[in-house]
């Protein structure tokens, strides 16, 4: 068993877009970050907040997820949801196209060295999206291009009730008012969704079957609760008692969410129901989007979004054998060392996993339990974060359970940023569907991945650094950074020393790795080579020694996200890559918190321009020397 994290596309619109302001530089700052902290030209700046206004408009729900003003948010939001409809992806796509043709009247040659770095993380970003929307299927516009709109890993269903429950405030009566509208809301978007994906079907675009029927069995299950007990009930009467509004006012707020329930978003949920049966009917198994009519370089256009780089398929795909076979040889010379020499790496690693030693219960008493190891993992690392780090994240970490009405489809892992007012800290999520897909030995990398120095460390970092556009602050849209620092993050803590006297957890960070590699194989195996559905199953848990039922989970979502799965191991290289070449450059005066503080206080950014801002960090420090 492995751990693997992911950001749903749906379910964290931050991973995409997340914005925050710039704060006050403080002193004894790392110079990296002085040496970015410049003032946008002024036609760049008027520029930049246009398209965080617009953004923040189409998706309230990430206004309110960062906490910022209406007025950033173009109007008031909080009673607001996204738009689903095909004209609202247009409209998206169309802010796009704007934003990009207002960018390109600027004279790149004129801007400042910060600006001119600015300027190719929103251009890349800008024609990544315009690029994907040029398909006109799925979900488009100002998210990375996915070709279905509701699957087992997509649809407002995976997320909305858990958005309400758990990030939208009530403290006072026109935040409850406010709830009961969004309720209202989530009825028009359930239906919105189920007209695209007919209009969709139309065209040729099916999910595969096996992604109809697990959306299918998730939804089936919250249509079955009766409306009062349902998450989007259940929540608001908890947070009117906590908000202590008036007795009388809590009970016709939670009647007239109760009523909405039960008069418009059940029948949107049986709506949507009975319009995936009949797309089920005409589904295929294939798994790869090569079989979606009018998708002819969808894979390479989903590729160069994600990873941000101009790999092929074929070379992410060797990529994927050649690391599986270097990390194997490493794992069998611990594995024979602690007395396991018999069978594949991946039987030894499956025999590993099952050892009740290394299981915890599969109760709430036993879940608690190994919600208690994770946090001590992040209390016992920090001491160590200031000796690898010059800059350090003030947000605070959360570690959560994958809500239960979602968990059947969600995968092992994922990671909310904080909102940008300090009301909320940040959460890393893990899937506790069963606690025996977690044996210990797997928890700890899992942990610095989602955590600290991952994560929630690299996202804090980019909050909260200085000088840097709220665009460039925070989250715009790189899985291959965000993704590719989330899997460094785990080498970091391997080179820390946390596994030294813990051969187990070695193994675990080891087999992630593999994980991660094999990744890479079966996502361009099923999108590329036109591998199926089992054949990739095979593979991942032969390499891997995880359990059948992970591994499906796993494959099922790739299938259904084209290229996401590669962007881990891609930009974790990268960056190893960078760093090697600093190193090299750099000699005896390389240091290596300059280096990571360089990467993180930058802010996400494609990795070919990270390529450039490691460059130009080079050269400054050798001229300094």
């Amino acid at each position: 068993m492995v751990h693997r994290s992911v950001r749903v596309l749906a379910t964290l619109l931050c991973l995409f877009l997340a914005l925050t302001a710039c704060s006050k530089r403080e002193e004894g700052e790392p110079a990296a970050t002085r040496a970015q902290a410049q003032q946008a030209s002024p036609e760049l700046k008027a520029a930049l907040d246009r398209i965080t206004t617009g953004a923040l408009k189409e998706f309230p729900e990430l206004a309110t997820s960062l906490g910022v003003s209406d007025e950033l948010a173009g109007g008031k939001y909080a009673n607001r949801l996204s738009d689903a409809s095909v004209e609202g992806q247009e409209r998206q796509a169309q802010l796009m196209r704007d934003s990009r043709a207002e960018l390109a009247k600027i004279d790149r040659a004129t801007l400042s060295h910060g600006d001119m770095v600015t300027y190719d993380v929103v251009a890349t970003y800008l024609d990544n999206a315009i690029e994907g929307s040029k398909f006109r299927f799925g979900t488009y516009g100002l998210l990375p291009a996915t070709p279905y709109v509701v699957t087992q890993l997509s649809g407002a269903y995976t997320f909305i009730p858990d958005f309400l429950d758990s990030q939208h405030q009530v403290k006072n009566q026109q935040d409850a008012e406010d709830y009961v509208a969004r309720v209202k809301a989530y009825a028009t978007v359930l239906d919105q969704e189920t007209a695209r994906a007919k209009a969709d079907a139309e065209k040729g675009v099916i999910p595969p079957d096996f992604a109809l029927d697990g959306a299918v069995k998730m939804l089936s299950d919250f249509a079955s609760k009766a409306p009062t007990e349902t998450v989007l009930v259940q929540a608001l009467k908890r947070k009117v008692a906590e908000a202590n509004l008036d007795a009388a006012a809590q009970k016709d707020l939670v009647a007239r969410t109760q009523a909405a329930v039960k008069d418009e978003v059940l029948p949107a949920y049986r709506r949507q129901i009975a319009q995936l049966k009949e797309l089920r009917k005409r589904a295929a198994h294939d798994a790869g989007v090569w079989h979606v009519s009018n998708a002819e370089g969808y894979y390479a256009v989903g590729l160069k979004a994600f990873n941000t780089t101009s790999l092929s398929p074929d070379e992410i795909h060797e990529m994927g054998v050649k690391l599986i076979e270097q990390l194997h040889r490493e794992m069998d010379t611990i594995l024979d060392a602690q007395g396991m020499t018999e069978g594949t790496i991946g039987e030894r690693m499956e025999k590993l996993a099952k050892d009740p030693k290394q299981l915890y219960p599969n109760t709430d008493a036993g879940r608690a339990e190994l919600l208690k190891a994770l946090n001590q993992q992040i209390a016992d690392l920090q001491p160590l974060m200031p000796k690898y780090f010059g800059q350090l994240a003030k947000a605070r970490l959360e570690i959560k359970r994958v809500p239960s009405y979602i968990e059947a489809g969600s995968p092992g892992g994922y990671y909310q940023s904080a909102s940008l007012d300090g009301s909320r800290p940040g959460a890393y999520y893990i899937n506790l569907r069963d606690t025996a897909e977690w044996p210990r030995f797997t928890l700890p990398t899992l942990t610095y991945h989602e955590g600290n120095p991952g994560h929630h460390w690299q996202g804090s970092i980019a909050q909260e650094a200085t000088g840097l556009h709220m665009l460039r602050g925070a989250i715009l849209g790189f899985s291959g950074y965000w993704e590719g620092w989330g899997l460094y993050a785990e080498q970091v803590a391997d080179e820390m020393g946390v596994y030294a006297r813990d051969p187990f957890g070695r193994l675990g960070y080891l087999q992630s790795m593999v994980f991660r590699s094999a990744r890479l194989v079966v996502d361009t195996g099923m999108h590329h080579k036109k591998w199926s559905r089992e054949q990739a199953i095979d593979y991942m848990a032969g390499a891997t020694g995880d359990q059948r039922s992970s591994v499906t989970t796993e494959i099922e979502r790739y299938s259904v996200w084209p290229g996401q799965a590669t962007a881990y191991m891609v930009g974790r290289e990268t960056i190893n890559q960078l760093r090697a070449r600093a190193r090299e450059q750099l000699g005896e005066r390389f240091d290596l918190r300059g280096f990571h503080d360089v990467v993180l206080t930058n802010g996400a950014v494609p990795l070919s321009v990270l390529d450039t801002i490691v460059a130009d960090w080079t050269r400054r420090q050798s001229a300094a020397q």
